[in-house]
């Protein structure tokens, strides 16, 4: 029987320190996800002001779609787009079922924090880490031929940042009860199981080589056709527009808050690409801490409540980094990236693709023959014209009638744009973003 080695092509096999390079970028991509994924979440608490869910996700879906397309304009230029799409005309629909899954369950975790709040419905929903742990090894070969050490790191990291979502959970969420609390409980897990789904077409995708800037270009036209639909089978095209109308004053909060869910959403794309979903996936839900941060200190929702609760966060808080530590030190090894580049063949067999092209795209190169990415008119204008749109709804908004710590919210902003400049700059000096 051959070995794993003789059976992967040579041009799938990755020189060891381009290897741990691209595992860095990968760790540090999925902690910027759970930043700026954790930051995203606090528009949402305009269920608080009586906005419909349906209303608030159609609308950063909007501002989901005006960021999915400038900001791969703005970074590479849609040329690369185009080139990606020449190669793996089949990933299209695989973005848009991607981006149909992403519609329903951000839609779920809307009803979610309305019925039991943002602090108890984060961990509900990020229990998606232990799907990607299994679709990750069933699927995509991750974790075969790990080592039962850097298995224990993965599931071991995973368990613990679960129990320490749960003990954050338990201590925010008060204790609330009624058929509104099971009917949030109820969403958030199916928003998660839908995540967690969501994550096959991502691996499929970089398994391939394509850039993740590519394939969020389509995965946002399945995340608006779907939410379109539920938005008006649910409430009626009339009831909508009068809703939208009277609404005005914070649809742009609403936008802003699917763009910077789309920033955390490219980091975390670039750590599924690098580092595989068993391990960017629990990463990035990093923004359970991120999200608690917002709503301890911003929305203030622990206000009035004994010191023992904080004890409790905190508690709660040093699991998740010490399961977040176990699984960023348990990067894959030799063996285990030999058996990813396995599954790499497969896909080009399956798709009559060239190995030597994802060879050199898996490892973050520009591969032979690939257009040199550049930004045309067309991309300034689609930059200028998602610009100016974000523009007139600025001029419409209003600050939200919510009680908020704004110094709080200007330190966890700066911290998140720190974390955007260090992984972007990794991404760019490692990869080129590709």
């Amino acid at each position: 029987m051959p070995s794993d080695q003789a059976a992967t092509p040579n041009a799938l096999r990755q020189p060891s320190s381009r290897a741990s390079q691209l595992q860095l970028v990968g760790v540090l991509s999925g902690l910027a996800a759970g930043a700026w994924l954790g930051a995203a979440e606090a528009p949402a608490k305009l269920v608080d002001v009586g906005l419909s869910p349906l209303l608030i996700s159609l609308v950063m879906v909007v501002g989901v779609f005006l960021a999915r397309w400038s900001l791969p304009a703005l970074v590479l230029g849609t040329s690369s787009v185009r080139s990606d799409v020449r190669r793996a005309p089949h990933l299209i629909i695989w973005a848009l079922l991607a981006g149909c899954l992403w519609a329903v369950a951000n839609t779920l975790t809307i009803f979610a924090i309305r019925d039991i709040g943002l602090s108890l419905a984060f961990p509900l929903w990020n229990s998606n880490s232990f799907l990607g742990v299994f679709w990750g090894f069933l699927l995509f070969n991750e974790l075969r031929q790990a080592g039962w050490c850097r298995w224990m790191g993965v599931l071991g990291g995973a368990l613990v940042m679960f129990a320490g979502a749960t003990v954050l959970a338990m201590t925010a969420s008060g204790g609330a009860t009624g058929s509104y609390s099971w009917r949030g409980i109820c969403a958030a897990l199916g928003a998660g199981v839908l995540w967690g789904t969501m994550y096959i077409p991502y691996r499929k995708a970089y398994l391939t080589g394509m850039n993740p800037l590519s394939f969020v270009t389509f995965f946002t036209f399945g995340e608006l056709a779907m939410m379109t639909a539920l938005a008006v089978s649910y409430l009626g095209f009339a009831p909508l527009w009068r809703e939208l109308s009277g609404a005005r004053g914070v649809l742009f909060w609403l936008m802003l808050g699917g763009f910077v869910w789309v920033v955390g959403d490219l980091f975390q794309q670039y750590a599924a690409k690098y580092v595989g979903i068993s391990r960017g996936i629990p990463l990035s839900n990093t923004n359970q801490l991120w999200g608690l941060l917002w709503a301890i200190f911003v929305f203030r929702e622990l206000r009035g409540h004994p010191a023992s609760t904080y004890l409790h966060v905190v508690g709660g808080s040093l699991l998740m980094i010490l399961g977040v530590a176990a699984i960023a030190l348990s990067s894959a090894t030799g063996a285990e990236q030999l058996r990813w580049k396995e599954a790499a063949s497969r896909e080009a067999i399956r798709y009559g693709m060239d190995i030597d092209t994802i060879a050199k795209l898996m490892e973050g190169r520009q591969s032979p023959g690939r257009i040199r990415s550049s930004r045309s008119l067309g991309d300034w204008l689609i930059v200028g014209a998602a610009t100016f749109i974000f523009a007139i709804f600025a001029t419409m908004a209003r600050a939200p009638r919510l009680s908020l710590d704004l110094l709080s919210a200007a330190a966890l902003s700066a911290a998140a744009l720190l974390l955007l400049f260090i992984c972007g700059l990794a991404l760019w000096r490692i990869t080129r973003f590709n």
